[in-house]
């Protein structure tokens, strides 16, 4: 019985020492596969984070670069101030001069107000100053260089003559005037002779094309007026309003096609820098005035486009008398009329 007991004990032993090598053979793998698994894991983390990397770079390659916007531009080229006195005399009068106010109106002693809108044509003889081509100690003399040097500075506000608005009331900006006057420049490819000399390789360049800024092309300006009969002073009075450059826009072949204006400057804000400018003087040259002088002095020759006078649908002589000629007597007519109620309220 001893016997069969010990033997029992002997195979209860040896089966638990066969049980515990299992446990620990099956064990192992256990361990190296977690390992592995987490290495695993390591790697497709490091290839999404690579592959992440370089699609950003890639966005970044491709993101495309914005084209240079070319704006439109006038040249003027800045005055150059002489440097020793380019005159016989000391001749200090024009630029110190400052205009002088307007006499006030009361608004009851307005007994008769008409608005007019003249041409000046620089054509004519009387009008030639308006396009004398020298240069001063302010620069180019064109009036229509000084008006554009005003506003380039800011000196003076430049207002929008779009759909025949001239209350002066959209303001515009240099860069605005220019794209009216000259256009947006373009780029044109043309051949590259300095890297392809005999033109075999067919290279091209870019190059960009504008239009100069011709001060010619302005042969005409229109003035916006008002003529009050004042009765306490009992004399009739013009007040300048406005002024605006008329752009002559001409076919293909250089024939004439119609005239714009390209802005309107309020006349008032404008006194200031006419009053130091000189005017050509073809007849005595040292005997100069101020454009400021030349303006209020009725120093030029015009023509009437359009009054208040019988006029309910505001329109243009032009625009109900086609004939030229007709439309010049039309605008005599009105000059007369206006004439004649200053004379009629007199009797002698």
């Amino acid at each position: 019985m001893k016997n069969r007991i010990i033997k029992l004990c002997l195979l209860v032993t040896v089966m638990a020492v066969f049980v515990g090598n299992a446990d620990a053979q099956t064990k192992k793998p256990l361990r190296k596969s977690t390992k592995r698994t987490t290495t695993k894991g390591k790697t497709t983390t490091r290839n999404n984070n690579a592959a992440n990397n370089a699609a950003l770079v890639a966005k970044k390659d491709t993101v495309p670069v914005p084209a240079v916007v070319l704006e439109a531009d006038i040249k003027l080229d800045a005055p150059k101030p002489s440097l020793r006195n380019d005159n016989a005399i000391e001749r200090n009068l024009v630029r110190e001069r400052v205009p002088l106010a307007y006499e006030h109106i009361r608004e009851d002693d307005a007994a008769y107000i008409q608005r007019v809108w003249r041409e000046i044509d620089v054509h004519e003889k009387i009008n030639l100053p308006f396009v004398y081509k020298a240069e001063g100690d302010n620069g180019n003399q064109r009036f229509i260089v000084m008006l554009l040097n005003a506003i380039k500075t800011k000196e003076v506000t430049a207002f929008s003559a779009a759909g025949g608005d001239d209350r002066f009331t959209t303001p515009m900006t240099f860069k605005e005037i220019a794209e009216l006057v000259v256009g947006k420049p373009s780029t044109k490819q043309i051949p590259d002779w300095t890297n392809d000399p005999d033109g075999s390789k067919g290279l091209l360049k870019d190059t960009t094309i504008g239009t100069e800024f011709n001060p010619d092309d302005i042969e005409r300006y229109w003035v916006k007026e008002d003529v009050v009969f004042d009765k306490e002073s009992s004399r009739m009075t013009t007040r300048i309003l406005g002024i605006a450059p008329i752009k002559t826009i001409r076919n293909e072949d250089g024939s004439f096609r119609a005239t714009t204006p390209l802005f309107w400057v309020y006349y008032p804000d404008l006194r200031p820098m006419l009053a130091r400018y000189d005017v050509y003087n073809g007849r005595n040259y040292g005997a100069k005035m101020s454009w400021e002088e030349l303006f209020e002095t009725r120093m030029f020759s015009s023509r009437i486009l359009k009054s208040t006078i019988n006029n309910p649908n505001d329109a243009f002589i032009s625009s109900y008398i086609k004939d030229p000629i007709l439309a010049l007597l039309e605008g005599e007519n009105i000059k007369e009329k206006i004439f004649n109620y200053e004379q009629d309220l007199w009797s002698y």
